[in-house]
């Protein structure tokens, strides 16, 4: 199974989700394939945000190593699930499905709740990674 997870501009909440929805995966030994990506081009090619990576590190997992990329149509094609942080994603997503089929595959990953950007307050880095963990174990339980 392919996930992407997708946030604004793939530093922070994406990657987090990227790495814990691996992490989890792997744990439960789930042939799963997690990617991230962002809506917004600020970022591309650059590593996740330095505060992200070190709350995900505190958790031991390491998502240094992620590249952030800018989300395609082709990840349509490519992705059988993908998970947006907010209704902001939701809709530039949804705006660039084709089809029913693409729109199937796109959902916010808390469910009905939003996932906030903790970019602007340092301290909710660990509180978004929380939220992120519980999400994805969520999902793992709906998936598997």
């Amino acid at each position: 199974m392919k996930l992407l997870m997708v946030c604004l501009g793939n530093i922070c909440r994406s990657p987090l989700a990227h790495g814990i929805m691996e992490h989890l995966a792997n744990e439960q030994g789930l042939d799963w394939e997690i990617e991230s990506a962002g809506t917004g081009d600020w970022h591309v090619g650059e590593g996740p945000d330095r505060r992200s990576t070190r709350t995900a590190r505190e958790h031991g997992i390491d998502i240094s190593k992620q590249v952030c990329r800018l989300f395609r149509i082709s990840d349509f094609d490519t992705y059988d699930h993908i998970f947006v942080m907010d209704k902001s994603n939701l809709s530039d997503i949804l705006s660039m499905a084709r089809n029913d089929e693409d729109r199937k595959k796109v959902r916010l990953l808390l469910g009905d709740k939003i996932v906030p950007d903790p970019y602007y307050d340092d301290t909710q880095f660990e509180p978004v990674f929380q939220m992120i963990e519980k999400g994805c174990k969520e999902i793992i339980k709906q998936l598997t």
